[in-house]
């Protein structure tokens, strides 16, 4: 009976351990979704293909203090980034990010256009809040990415 017990122990601990440690190594990575956004007067797209930006980020993007009346979509990525780790991201040919996963749901996002730095940006990021970047582009229009944490 004491062998019995003492394999379920052993085995209840393994399990325990195992459970803990993928629940960790869960926990240090995010799951980022950026999204490459268009904001504009224009009431069309550039492209077909480009679509209005979701109603949440459209939504979010409206109550800042930017001038524009439709956003669209250009691109959408998805991606992890492991804590205490980076990864660069291509949004377009003119336009990437650096992602940093600072722990704790902070990042810090550095955005580059055209292979300069246009701005740097750190800040807590827990699901269902929206980080938005961006910089001004041609004919009083400009770009955004907005990056957000998913599941």
């Amino acid at each position: 009976m004491t062998r019995k017990l003492t394999s379920v122990c052993l085995l209840w601990i393994c399990a325990t351990t195992f459970f803990l440690a993928a629940a960790r190594t869960d926990a240090a990575e995010m799951k980022l979704e950026a999204q490459l956004v268009w904001g504009t007067n224009d009431s069309q797209p550039l492209k077909p293909k480009h679509k209005a930006v979701d109603a949440d980020v459209a939504a979010k993007l409206k109550k800042l203090p930017f001038k524009w009346e439709h956003y669209f979509e250009i691109r959408r990525k998805e991606f992890t980034v492991p804590e205490g780790g980076e990864r660069t991201i291509e949004m377009s040919g003119q336009c990437q990010i650096k992602v940093k996963n600072l722990g704790k749901s902070k990042v810090e996002v550095h955005l580059l256009g055209r292979g300069k730095p246009v701005g740097r940006i750190g800040q807590e990021l827990p699901k269902g809040e929206l980080l938005v970047t961006g910089g001004n582009a041609e004919n009083l229009t400009a770009w955004f990415v907005v990056l957000k944490q998913i599941d």
